[in-house]
C-alpha cells in the first residue's frame, strides 16, 4: 500500500507541495482546505499534470478531514501570510488560533502520524503543535532551519558561481531575526566559506538570509514566499518517508539538549521512519551558546503570549 500525506491548507505553500510530493512519487495526496473548492480545484489541475509529469500517485482535494485519515504524515501550512507591514509577532494569535483548530481535526484521523509544522511565527506554531496534538516530540517538526540554510545555499553558490550541490550550511535557533548561522559549519564542497569570501561579504548574504521573507513580499506586492518553504517541508518528508537516517536542521521541542528545556528551537536532527530519531548536539562556541539561549527566549516569549 502506498504511503499517504495530507497537506493542511491548499494555499501556494500547500499546493506546491502537492506538486513535489506527487512528482517525487513519495505518496498519495490530500490537499485539505476550509474553502470549499479552492482544494478540490487544486487537486484536479494537478492531478491533469501527473500523467505528464510521469507520476502514478493519487492525489485529492477536500473540505472533509475524514479523507485525510490514517496519514503518515501530515504537513501543516495552514494560517494566514506574512505581509510587507507585518512580523512575525502580528501573526501569532491568528495563526494559533488556526494551528488550534487543524491539528485537533488532523491528529483525531491519522493518530499514528508525524507533523511537519510550516505555518508561521514557526518555531511557536511548532511548540503549539506539539502540545495540543499530544504526540511526543519525535512527531512534531518543524521546517524553519531547513528552509534558513537553502537560502544561504543558494547565496553562497550565485556570489561564487559554483554549484548549490557543493555548497553545505548549518542555521540553529529561531526562525528569522534571531536564527544564528554557524559559519564554521559552512563549506564549499568541503572547503571553509571563510576561505574563499572576506567576513564582511559573508555577514551581508547572512543579512539577506534574515531578511529573505521581506525582500519577497516587497517584490511580489502580494503574496507571499511559497516555493522554498514547500520544498524544506517536502525534503523532510522524503527523508522520513524513505527512512534516510539524514541530519537536517529543523525546529524540535528540546528536552535539555544545548542546556534548553522545554522549547522549541532549530537544531540539527537525524531524521527517519520514526520522525526525529536524534538531536545532534555539537559543541558551540560561548557566542554561539549565548546566541542559540537568546534565540530560544524569543521563542519562549511568543509560547507564554499563547499559553504554550
Amino acid at each position: 500500500m502506498r504511503r499517504k500525506v495530507s497537506i493542511v491548507g491548499a494555499g501556494q505553500v500547500g499546493s506546491t507541495a502537492a506538486l513535489w510530493i506527487a512528482a517525487k512519487e513519495l505518496a498519495d495526496v490530500v490537499l485539505v482546505d476550509a474553502v470549499e473548492g479552492i482544494p478540490q480545484g487544486k487537486a484536479l489541475d494537478l492531478a491533469q499534470a501527473l500523467p505528464i509529469a510521469k507520476s502514478g500517485v493519487q492525489i485529492t482535494g477536500t473540505n472533509d478531514y475524514t479523507d485525510t485519515a490514517n496519514s503518515d504524515i501530515v504537513i501543516l501550512t495552514a494560517g494566514l501570510p506574512r505581509k510587507a507591514s507585518m512580523s512575525r509577532n502580528d501573526l501569532l494569535r491568528a495563526n494559533f488560533k488556526i494551528i488550534s483548530d487543524v491539528v485537533g481535526k488532523a491528529v483525531a484521523y491519522s493518530p499514528e502520524s508525524i507533523l511537519i509544522v510550516v505555518s508561521t511565527p514557526l518555531d511557536a506554531m511548532v511548540q503549539a503543535a506539539y502540545r495540543l496534538s499530544g504526540f511526543n516530540r519525535e512527531r512534531v517538526l518543524g521546517m524553519a532551519s531547513v528552509l534558513d540554510a537553502g537560502r544561504l545555499r543558494s547565496f553562497i553558490a550565485a556570489e561564487l558561481n559554483v554549484s548549490v550541490e557543493d555548497v553545505s550550511a548549518l542555521i540553529i535557533g529561531g526562525h528569522g531575526d534571531t536564527m544564528i548561522p554557524l559559519i564554521r559549519c559552512t563549506t564549499v564542497a568541503g572547503i571553509p566559506i571563510t576561505e574563499l569570501l572576506p567576513q564582511e561579504r559573508i555577514d551581508s548574504l547572512v543579512q539577506r538570509v534574515r531578511d529573505s521573507s521581506v525582500e519577497i513580499v516587497k517584490h511580489l506586492k502580494t503574496g507571499s514566499t511559497c516555493y522554498a518553504p514547500a520544498a524544506a517541508a517536502v525534503e523532510m518528508a522524503e527523508v522520513i518517508l524513505k527512512d534516510k537516517k539524514k541530519i537536517l536542521p529543523c525546529t524540535a521541542y528540546l528536552q535539555g539538549e544545548y542546556g534548553i528545556d522545554g522549547c522549541c528551537v532549530g537544531v540539527p536532527c537525524k531524521l527517519g521512519a520514526a520522525g526525529l530519531e536524534k538531536v545532534q548536539e555539537i559543541k558551540l562556541t560561548g557566542q554561539e551558546h549565548a546566541a542559540l539561549m537568546k534565540s530560544a527566549a524569543a521563542v519562549k516569549e511568543l509560547c507564554d503570549i499563547i499559553g504554550m
